[in-house]
Parts: structure tokens; C-alpha cells; sequence
């Protein structure tokens, strides 16, 4: 059987280790992610994942906002230079993808597929992971590296003022993504035993 699917699963890591060497455009980076999200498969092909892709100063001012924003929780000093140490870490990279849920679409189709109303949110969900994997798999088959963090709900307001988002697009997630500075550690697997079940 093919693998090319495995393998690139396996070069997908997160990687903390960013940088701005990227010998990509920003349109290039832009187009992978936005043609890699507009051939993912979604429930009733309602396509709910909408993405904001930053670069820049704009890249900055993500990671800017999140700081902002933890300072305000995090109060020991201590305890904050270690988190400013990670945020650095996110903002050292080339550029940001925010990832958001469009609800009104959701909605529209609780009341279409009446039925299949209290699914909807949790389809909606199933189709954001697709889209996280597959652009940060995308972006891993280009050399690039990424993680994927979640500062929401805690920066949504901050960022929908920022960057102007719809107030119908709930933030699920951010993905910081650059070159690859250092490699990941090695991946520890559970036994197969513990996940899986096979029936002939």
C-alpha cells in the first residue's frame, strides 16, 4: 500500500524553534493555505473554517496581543518571564494563521437539517481539526515548521478589533509557523493495544 500520507504525518511535528528564514513569498505561504483549506471535506460541504493569515508587523501584533493579555492573568513576575519566554518563542517565527469557526453557518444549518441540529457544532469542530492537520502537514512537506496554540477565548476581542473580524467568526485556534530553528524531540506512541480494535 502507498504511505506517502504516513510519512508526512511523521515530518508534521510541532515545532517551537522558529525562525524567518523563508525562502517563500507570503503569497505563496498564503495560497498553500488557503487551496489546502478549500479542498478539505466538511459535514454537508458547509466549509465553516475561515483563516486569517498574518505576516509582519501583523504576525507581530498577534503574539503582542497575547502577551498584553496574559500579563493581566499571570502576576507573578517569575512566573510572567517565562511566559513572555514562549510567546517570544511563537512571535521569533514568519508569520501566524487564526483559525475560526464562521457560527453562522452553523446556524443556518441547525435550521436547515433540523434533525442534525445539535451536530452541527461538533461537525463544525471535526472540520477545524481537519484544517489544522492538513495545512500544518502542508506547511511541514515545505520545511516549514508550526504549532498549534489556543490563547482563545481569552484574546478574542482583542483580536477581532485588530484584525477586523466578523463577529460571526468564533477564534478556535493560532498557528505559529517559520523555519525550522531546531528539530523536534522524538514522538512517544501508546501501545496499539490501548487504541485501536481490529474485527475480521
Amino acid at each position: 500500500m502507498k504511505n506517502e500520507l504516513i510519512s508526512l504525518a511523521k515530518q508534521r511535528r510541532s515545532i517551537y524553534a522558529l525562525g524567518k528564514n523563508v525562502s517563500f513569498t507570503n503569497e505563496e505561504i498564503s495560497t498553500l493555505v488557503k487551496d489546502t483549506i478549500k479542498n478539505l471535506p466538511t459535514a454537508f460541504n458547509n466549509q465553516t473554517t475561515r483563516a486569517i493569515i498574518t505576516f509582519g508587523e501583523s504576525h507581530d501584533k498577534v503574539w503582542d496581543i497575547v502577551l498584553a493579555r496574559l500579563r493581566k492573568e499571570v502576576k507573578d513576575d517569575d512566573a510572567f518571564a517565562k511566559t513572555t519566554a514562549k510567546i517570544n518563542s511563537f512571535k521569533a517565527g514568519y508569520g501566524t494563521i487564526l483559525y475560526f469557526t464562521d457560527t453562522d453557518v452553523v446556524d443556518a444549518y441547525k435550521k436547515q437539517a433540523p434533525l442534525y441540529a445539535d451536530n452541527f457544532y461538533d461537525w463544525s469542530e471535526q472540520g477545524m481539526g481537519i484544517a489544522n492537520f492538513a495545512v500544518w502537514t502542508a506547511l511541514a512537506e515545505n520545511e516549514l515548521g508550526a504549532s498549534l496554540q489556543h490563547y482563545n477565548p481569552l484574546i478574542d476581542d482583542q483580536i477581532r478589533e485588530a484584525f477586523d473580524v466578523p463577529a460571526n467568526w468564533r477564534l478556535r485556534a493560532e498557528m505559529p509557523f517559520g523555519s525550522v530553528e531546531a528539530q523536534a524531540g522524538d514522538k512517544d506512541y501508546m501501545d496499539d493495544d490501548q487504541r485501536f480494535k481490529t474485527f475480521d
